[in-house]
């Protein structure tokens, strides 16, 4: 079979990925460079462009498996031969991950009744409306306000919004590392590969591109977002930082983020849950409009997986 060298993302693959991404856009969160960037430095996530799609293959010694090809549909199902035959070449079951619906549905046009598709729901992306998310208008999103309101009476003339720039990076990054401490990042994998990902967000904030913003409260940061266009019409939030002693600084850099940053783009993707009891019920406390669901494909006969993990590319 023919070879393809497949390498971890670099940042002078951007002008590559990214205009795939451009072209083929979809609204699941790990379709940036940023993302795709930053995650590989956890995960065993490497591309390639192959009969001229771009592919991402997860690989270690104890699974392998690839995301849904981005291209023309004749380069997409070229990539899945090759994926198959690859596959095959390891004695491994094919499959792929992080599939969303929209991905599913070409591939049965392509493989009529070959595939199938589990979903797992904690691998789906939380998509709000802007417009709600600024005014937080309606009866069940009147908690909310009533957070906002508190914040903005209880810290009158004491607090300030600005966009995250060269010149305040530091500042959040210094936030950061006080965030990564109060809440023991260092004693669970998971946090300590999030709060990695959020710091080199910040180091490397101008050559990915990003757009930010923070709250201050009495000059001092206390809260930080970061995030980036990932369709045309759906801004992506990745992160999202506060200190938990301050009363409503979670739903304040939210709402003021979205007005200030995001208000042109008509959906705002605030990612998945990875499962998390608590994170669950205040994603959906937010009230989305719709769910990204993702799954996990395999070849029928074959035994369908539940995705392992959110973050495989």
């Amino acid at each position: 079979m023919e070879t393809f060298e497949f390498k971890r993302a670099e940042l002078e693959d951007k002008e590559i990925i990214a205009p795939y991404f451009k072209k083929y856009p979809s609204r699941s969160c790990e379709r940036t460079f940023a993302n795709v960037y930053l995650w590989s430095r956890k995960y065993p996530v490497k591309w390639a462009v192959i009969k001229e799609a771009l592919v991402f293959k997860s690989e270690d010694e104890t699974h392998l498996a690839f995301a849904y090809p981005i291209g023309e549909e004749k380069a997409v199902r070229n990539a899945l031969e090759w994926a198959k035959e690859y596959s095959r070449s390891r004695q491994r079951d094919f499959r792929l991950y992080n599939v969303t619906a929209e991905q599913f549905e070409q591939l049965e046009q392509l493989y009529p009744g070959e595939f199938e598709i589990t979903y797992n729901r904690d691998l789906a992306d939380y998509v709000y409306e802007s417009e709600k998310l600024i005014s937080l208008a309606g009866k069940k999103l009147h908690g909310k306000r009533n957070h906002i309101n508190k914040f903005k009476a209880l810290y009158e003339g004491r607090w300030a919004y600005e966009p995250l720039s060269k010149d305040t990076l530091e500042e959040c990054f210094q936030m950061a590392l006080v965030w990564r401490n109060e809440n023991s990042c260092e004693d669970d994998p998971e946090k300590r590969g999030e709060i990695c990902v959020t710091l080199n967000s910040l180091r490397l904030f101008e050559e990915l591109e990003l757009t930010g913003g923070l709250l201050r409260l009495d000059g001092k940061v206390v809260a930080f977002t970061i995030g980036e266009e990932v369709a045309p019409d759906t801004f992506v939030v990745h992160i999202e930082k506060a200190y938990a002693e301050i009363q409503g600084a979670y739903p304040m850099i939210n709402q003021q983020f979205v007005e200030h940053a995001c208000h042109s783009y008509p959906y705002i993707n605030r990612e998945e849950d990875t499962g998390s009891e608590g994170l669950r019920k205040a994603k959906l406390s937010y009230r989305p409009v719709f769910l990204v669901e993702k799954g996990v494909v395999s070849e029928k006969g074959k035994g369908s997986q539940k995705a392992e993990d959110s973050r495989e590319d």
